[in-house]
């Protein structure tokens, strides 16, 4: 069996949005730190775009050397999503300059987090299920 064929595009897709996820909940936790820093600009990780279309295949792989194995699939082209880094547009700015909406920021980790998880229990089924068939059991 090959090994594409365990370990399926859904579980690739999965891993990837759970590294991007940890990303983002990165840049959500400097905004919160910086909460009260003069000037500060929040940032935020944009990939869900991204991962889409890599999962439609609209994004393929490229090779970086003529010997390297030429990747083909959805799976391969989930290798290539990074995200972007995006400022977070804010309706207000503090005389400060700084522009973290707190409860924004809250809302916003509050989200990513429940996406996180989700992703982490989806995948945790998956490799259940992987388990039970190596199993060979009901």
């Amino acid at each position: 069996m090959p090994i594409d064929a365990l370990f399926s595009t859904t579980i690739e897709a999965l891993g990837k949005g759970i590294d991007l996820r940890a990303k983002k909940h990165n840049h959500i936790s400097a905004n919160l730190a910086n909460v009260e820093t003069p000037g500060y600009r929040p940032t935020s990780l944009s990939f869900e775009g991204e991962l889409k279309d890599a999962l439609q295949g609209k994004k393929g792989a490229t090779l970086t050397h003529p010997k390297h194995i030429a990747l083909k699939g959805a799976a391969d082209s989930l290798h290539k999503v990074e995200g972007s880094v995006i400022d977070v547009s804010t309706a207000t700015t503090g005389r400060d300059g700084n522009a973290v909406e707190l409860e924004q920021e809250m809302s916003s980790m509050a989200e990513n987090q429940i996406m996180y998880n989700a992703s982490i229990q989806l995948l945790a089924k998956k490799f259940e299920g992987i388990k039970q068939a190596i199993k060979g059991g009901v």
